[in-house]
């Protein structure tokens, strides 16, 4: 009778946690390449600063190696280090394809394939992540199609600047109200490209970014579900001199912000916190199960 019993209550919590509700029904993932923790806590960045205050953060989580821009995004966006992802280049290389391990988008699709997704990006580089059916929608400076986009110099050096990927990002958050959304802001990589890590010049659009950022964060709240959203805001890499991609913590320390539902407030993460860990936890918000090649983990002490 016992074993009946255990039993019985065995099967009632499995069918009670497949069909638990999520943690939260919006996840919104935002990057802002280039953003060194050390700069940013120089720079005039007030909404970034407020939305780490009112949640949980950690200023010394870690990015892969290399640290660069899209082998990092990749990490960031499909939960596995570049052992697994092998996208090991940094440039837009059309004949290389999408990557071959499922992202975020195409892995909450599989589990709900009603669920609204997008990506906004300053670099066309993130096509090599637009993976078939996996987003509604993906922006670059507009919807694009997929099509195919020839690689170039030119098209390379193309960056939409943050303020007009917010502009592109805002109306159309309110308007959708997806269940997870990439936001990616360029401008600070590329000023630490021309004029250096903390240099004035990247300060200064470390100000201006955090201005697109407060735009975003408003159309959330515009939008009516600042209550069941979580936004999580990172980095791809830091820095120094004119450059990154070393294995130095210049360059693999940035922040790890977590904002919204059940996140606590005003904690300080202790746990170490790695790149990878960003799409373990959107996915256990979103109540996704995680494949077991998965090297990230859900960053859970950032929430209640």
């Amino acid at each position: 009778m016992r074993f009946t019993t255990c039993l019985i209550s065995s099967v009632l919590a499995l069918a009670f946690t497949a069909n638990a509700a999520p943690r939260a029904e919006h996840v919104f993932i935002v990057s802002i390449d280039g953003a060194k923790p050390a700069v940013v806590a120089e720079a005039e960045t007030p909404t970034l600063k407020k939305i780490a205050a009112e949640g949980a953060v950690t200023w010394q989580a870690s990015t892969i190696f290399p640290s660069f821009t899209l082998p990092s995004h990749t990490s960031m966006l499909t939960g596995v280090g570049p052992d697994k992802h092998q996208v090991l280049w940094n440039a837009f290389t059309p004949i290389r394809g999408p990557v071959k391990v499922p992202t975020v988008f195409s892995l909450l699709k599989a589990s709900d394939p009603k669920a609204v997704t997008a990506m906004f990006v300053g670099k066309i580089k993130f096509r090599h992540l637009w993976l078939k059916d996996s987003v509604d929608l993906f922006d670059f400076g507009g919807p694009q199609t997929t099509a195919p986009v020839a690689g170039s110099p030119e098209i390379e050096k193309d960056k939409k600047p943050s303020q007009m990927v917010a502009k592109q990002a805002a109306p159309w958050i309110k308007e959708h109200k997806p269940r997870l959304c990439f936001i990616h802001f360029p401008d600070p990589d590329t000023a630490g490209h021309k004029d250096g890590w903390g240099s004035p010049q990247q300060k200064e659009a470390l100000k201006v970014t955090d201005q697109a950022l407060w735009q975003v964060w408003q159309a959330i709240k515009d939008a009516g579900i600042a209550d069941s959203s979580v936004v999580l805001i990172s980095a791809d890499h830091g820095g120094h001199d004119k450059t990154h991609g070393l294995n130095i913590p210049d360059d693999m320390l940035i922040p790890w912000v977590a904002w919204g539902k059940g996140v606590k407030k005003n904690f300080t993460i202790t746990d170490p916190v790695t790149t990878y860990d960003t799409a373990a936890t959107a996915l256990w918000l979103l109540d996704v199960p995680l494949p077991a090649e998965f090297d990230g983990k859900p960053v859970t002490s950032a929430f209640e």
